[in-house]
């Protein structure tokens, strides 16, 4: 009769510790830096609606940096936050130090989101955020073909949609895929 008790103490923790790692999913745990050198995670962005962005300076598609501030500052008071991630992976378009990328945000676009140290989004040196934004266990799985690629992930912390470089951060599509994003709980 002891065993009883202490199986369905033990069937009470494993459904615990089941649901902390269901609630906790791997994108918040990854180590990152911020654009000044911080170690920091996406934890303290646990709940809110993330818009991953791989951005460079020097890019046909730079002038998104204005649409993603947009989309920032219309939706962050109802969860969203976009999150920058310079790289120099695509034709050298973002060369600069995060001194200088942060500087170039700030001073051409008014750049307020979240910037991060530049990264590898794609290669042998690809960072884990993005080894598991596009790995074989993604639901969007695939490399990032250019600059200024988006994830899109819920509030639950699971990847939703990807959006290419074409789309622009004020289509139709993304801003409908935000928007039901944020509407879900």
């Amino acid at each position: 009769m002891q065993l009883l008790p202490r199986f369905a103490a033990f069937a009470l923790l494993l459904f615990t510790t089941a649901s902390v790692m269901a609630e906790d999913p791997k994108l918040y745990t990854i180590p990152l830096k911020d654009i000044d050198g911080r170690d920091t995670s996406l934890q303290a962005y646990k709940g809110s609606v993330l818009l991953i962005v791989n951005v460079a300076s020097k890019c046909g598609y730079t002038k998104q940096y204005a649409g993603l501030e947009e989309l920032w500052r219309k939706y962050k008071d109802k969860g969203l936050v976009v999150l920058g991630f310079p790289s120099n992976d695509f034709g050298g378009q973002e060369p600069g130090t995060n001194e200088e990328i942060k500087e170039f945000c700030s001073s051409k676009f008014d750049v307020s989101f979240p910037l991060f140290d530049k990264l590898h989004v794609k290669g042998p040196e690809q960072h884990p955020l993005y080894g598991t934004l596009t790995g074989a266990e993604s639901p969007a799985p695939g490399p990032v073909k250019w600059n200024f690629g988006k994830f899109l992930v819920g509030r639950d912390g699971q990847l939703k949609t990807r959006f290419d470089s074409k789309s622009a951060p004020d289509s139709a599509e993304l801003v409908q895929a935000v928007e039901a994003a944020l509407a879900a709980k």
